[in-house]
């Protein structure tokens, strides 16, 4: 009987060699014929969810297939009730059903002390995709509901495990246009450039940084205590660590996800060159930092505004992004230095605003050019490190621990 390896997507090199083999007959039918098999793109689709899920992990892969058939029965409701009526009770109850699970598998660790048993690897970015597509069915933007091609972009297993998060729409036109064969050559070249991006990213520089260097400056600064060189230094390697590793995972996905014809959206675009902090933010992580401002921080300055909360737009934006910043913070975990992490970039966002609106104002007095832009560099880049020191967690075990 053969043992079925079974492994985190794009952790082990050995994933690689699977993934390659598996994807063969598929990138020959799009370079030759411009198709794609949907049955063999179904069949690779459970092989990889059960070489992530089975196993050893089969307690995730049951709550997986739970979970997915939560949602597809809630979004079918919905999508049918939203035919009929528009309620905003019923749009609000249908958003906080698609969310349960994941507030659950949040909060189950917190008051029992163990996991919950509906977490499954993957499950934020799923919990995402849902409730995207029930704001756009509120909308009017999804008239048409398909069970299949819903489970379809659900289950989307390159970007399962860590994203990015694509878009419905986009990932629907993409399903029933594959691209000709003569737009398939670039896809595969971008591709390949992208897992070979993603080898030296994550397996070469992230190993270095994660597995060599910082391990040997966190036993440094733990052992001098306190704010510290050693702590400074553990700062900037465990901020190098967090992107290439980061990075390397969603350049495979998006690698795969062109290799199989889909031109699922980019996370990174040198965030560390970005002159402030809202910069930043549209360039680090870039899926999950639209998808917050486009289905949470919109929507509730829509409403502040529409409904007069604040007299001060300025007020206003600024709520919203102390709101969007906890929540996130709060998405990543019940610990102080996620909230902490959240607090900071909100207070970072507003003060780059007020800096913005000054610098408007006395543009004649404030010098701009080439020194002063790499100065704003310079700045952001310690600010964001700073932010991933609180992050990482690193100050609870050096302070509180």
């Amino acid at each position: 009987m053969i043992d079925f390896p079974h492994m985190i997507p794009y952790a082990n090199p050995i994933y690689f060699v699977y993934l390659l083999i598996a994807l063969l007959p598929m990138i020959l039918t799009l370079l030759i014929k411009g198709k794609r098999w949907a049955w063999y793109q179904v069949l690779v689709t459970l092989l990889f969810l059960y070489m992530s899920f089975g196993g050893e992990d089969w307690k995730q892969g049951a709550a997986l297939i739970g979970y997915v058939i939560w949602q597809t029965i809630l979004v079918w409701f919905y999508f049918h009730y939203r035919q009929k009526k528009n309620e905003s009770m019923v749009f609000y109850l249908a958003v906080f059903l698609a969310i349960l699970p994941l507030v659950l598998v949040k909060v189950m660790p917190f008051v029992s002390g163990h996991a919950s048993l509906l977490g499954f690897l993957g499950i934020s970015y799923l919990t995402f995709k849902s409730v995207q597509i029930i704001m756009e069915m509120r909308d009017g933007s999804i008239k048409e509901y398909n069970i299949f091609r819903y489970i379809e972009f659900l289950l989307f297993f390159p970007t399962i495990s860590s994203g990015p998060i694509d878009r419905y729409r986009r990932f629907e036109k993409d399903v029933e246009n594959p691209p000709a064969p003569e737009k398939y050559v670039d896809f595969l070249g971008k591709g390949i450039h992208n897992f070979f991006l993603g080898f030296l990213y994550k397996f070469i520089i992230g190993y270095y940084f994660g597995q060599v260097l910082m391990p040997v400056v966190a036993k440094m600064a733990v052992k001098t205590g306190g704010f510290s060189w050693e702590l400074v230094a553990y700062m900037y390697i465990y901020s190098m660590y967090l992107f290439f590793d980061f990075a390397g995972y969603s350049l495979f996905a998006v690698g795969t996800s062109y290799l199989m014809g889909y031109d699922t959206p980019v996370n990174f675009n040198k965030p560390f060159l970005s002159w402030n902090i809202k910069e930043f933010w549209n360039r680090w992580h870039m899926t999950l930092s639209f998808w917050f401002r486009d289905y949470v921080y919109m929507r509730l300055m829509f409403t502040l505004i529409k409904k007069k909360v604040f007299k001060s737009r300025i007020v206003a934006s600024n709520v919203g992004y102390f709101a969007l910043f906890l929540l996130m913070g709060v998405w990543h975990g019940l610990t102080w230095y996620y909230l902490a992490y959240g607090f900071y970039h909100a207070a970072l966002i507003c003060l780059t605003d007020a800096w913005l609106r000054f610098k408007k104002k006395h543009k004649e007095q404030i010098p701009s050019n080439k020194f002063t832009h790499a100065f704003a560099i310079f700045l952001t880049f310690n600010a964001v490190c700073f932010s991933f020191l609180i992050f990482s967690g690193f100050l609870d075990t050096l302070f509180f621990k």
